[in-house]
């Protein structure tokens, strides 16, 4: 089965995948662009410091108002609906989130975050190159300690790289760096 089927899927089950970003620039903002149209994902939180300049990028991709009127994250898990907020803890912490993606591109942040996420049993995808590149096997190796996965995000270079890499090897060829 492949990812957009397993999306509508949880869709269908009213249980649509439950993630939270933390970083809403460049990459949070192509993110939030196609994820606010992606069947089976509820943006349940964005956590940025500056959350005005996250609603404006929200906003400019194409969100509503009334999409990002949730006024807690508790109410945006119930309602559908995503709060734009400045605690990442809190968001990381909410109850019931599954996923956070970690866009900040802040090493030290990007590592403390996910370290945060790890001790709360989500899920990671390491948006921030930064903080992979100074601790990325020790992380994905907590998180396989305690049963989350951790993941680089599909179209960043590192992700790329990895998946060409996969592929030669998928193919018999011998991989030379």
């Amino acid at each position: 089965m492949n990812l957009h089927n397993m999306l509508k899927a949880r869709a269908a089950e009213g249980n649509p995948v439950r993630v939270g970003l933390i970083g809403a620039g460049k990459f949070g903002a192509m993110f939030l662009a196609q994820a606010r149209t992606t069947t089976g994902m509820h943006i349940v939180g964005i956590a940025d410091l500056n959350p005005e300049q996250a609603k404006v990028n929200c906003l400019r991709t194409g969100w509503s108002e009334e999409q990002l009127a949730a006024s807690n994250l508790s109410d945006a898990r119930s309602s559908g609906k995503t709060c734009i907020l400045e605690d990442s803890d809190a968001l990381i912490r909410h109850d019931g989130l599954e996923v956070l993606i970690e866009a900040t591109g802040d090493p030290a942040a990007g590592i403390a975050h996910c370290l945060n996420a790890i001790e709360n049993g989500r899920h990671i995808v390491m948006v921030n190159v930064e903080a992979d590149v100074v601790a990325g096997p020790l992380l994905a190796q907590k998180a396989k300690d305690a049963g989350v996965c951790y993941s680089l995000a599909y179209g960043d270079q590192p992700s790329l790289v990895c998946e060409h890499v996969d592929w030669a090897q998928a193919c018999g060829f011998r991989v030379v760096c």
